[in-house]
């Protein structure tokens, strides 16, 4: 199999897509990993196994629709692999497979049978110390967003998945790329406040475009630098609402196709004014477990 991601945005034609069924019991509040879920579990709403089915099946309908190659993890029972993008992630010619939550190892194995068909030089497994999780990485040409919490209290910090030697190692692997840590915002337990990973506030779009939830950075001056790297004009800003539900979490077929929520109005006529198309799919439900469309897929090959 050849791998090969440069940017978000590149022609798709292959993907991994995680798997809906056989997510096991809703968690309770002290079992989840993250504030959405946390939200969720404390409200009595976590998805059904049914809504997850159908949502899931409409993405992976568009998919096909523009003629995705899509892969799926194996099967494993009483276990949520839905999020593949926390398990591993490509750049250029290079998949990283993540240190993920020690609880979470099961997710992993079962992608042995697709990376068994990928060469075994160009499959990357973290040492202990680096931590860092597919939504944290962004890639936009020579750049690579890293969403990151630096801070010392970062092991008591559930929903910090990526750290500061995950930067350096990155750098190792990718010395041509002009990697920029950006610090995010975190909670355990208020998705309005906290940001999981960094493709929660940002996100490239179309051509030369992005959409940016400002205050989901500690630093204001990083959004300020990304928003002037794209330029004022072609930012799309969201509100803290529109965070909430993750708006930034599209996903891009090409830089003419992107996928979105059925909900995400506002968004979707900003796009189509670029003459973007947009396809929309239910995903609301699947929201309520910390994760969207970029979080649900692990592209393997995107044209340049």
């Amino acid at each position: 199999m050849t791998i090969h991601v440069t940017s978000e945005t590149g022609r798709l034609r292959e993907v991994i897509l995680g798997r809906p069924e056989s997510n096991g019991p809703a968690p309770t509040p002290e079992q989840t990993f993250d504030a959405k879920s946390y939200e969720s579990a404390v409200k009595g709403i976590y998805p059904k196994d049914e809504d997850i089915i159908r949502e899931m099946g409409a993405f992976e309908a568009v998919l096909k629709k523009h003629g995705v190659i899509v892969h799926r993890p194996a099967p494993v029972d009483g276990c949520n692999q839905i999020f593949a993008r926390d398990v591993g992630f490509v750049i250029d010619d290079k998949i990283i497979v993540s240190n993920i939550i020690p609880d979470r190892q099961d997710e992993i194995d079962a992608y042995d049978e697709i990376y068994s068909q990928i060469h075994y030089k160009q499959i990357y497994n973290l040492p202990e110390a680096v931590h860092v999780e597919g939504g944290d990485v962004i890639l936009w040409g020579d750049y690579l967003f890293v969403g990151q919490y630096a801070f010392k209290d970062y092991p008591q910090v559930k929903t910090a998945r990526t750290n500061r030697l995950a930067l350096d190692y990155l750098a190792m692997i990718f010395p041509n790329k002009n990697i920029i840590p950006l610090n995010l915002r975190k909670s355990d337990t208020d998705p309005y406040e906290g940001i999981l990973h960094l493709d929660c506030t940002f996100m490239p779009v179309g051509r030369g475009k992005a959409i940016i939830y400002k205050e989901g950075f500690l630093n204001p001056r990083d959004a300020g630098h990304l928003i002037e790297l794209f330029g004022p004009s072609n930012v799309f800003e969201l509100t803290q609402e529109e965070m909430y539900w993750m708006n930034s979490n599209i996903f891009s077929i090409s830089e003419d196709i992107v996928v979105v929520e059925e909900h995400f109005t506002r968004l979707k006529a900003w796009l189509e004014g670029f003459g973007i198309t947009v396809e929309t799919v239910p995903y609301r439900e699947i929201s309520k477990m910390g994760g969207l469309l970029r979080c649900s897929t692990l592209p393997l090959y995107r044209d340049e």
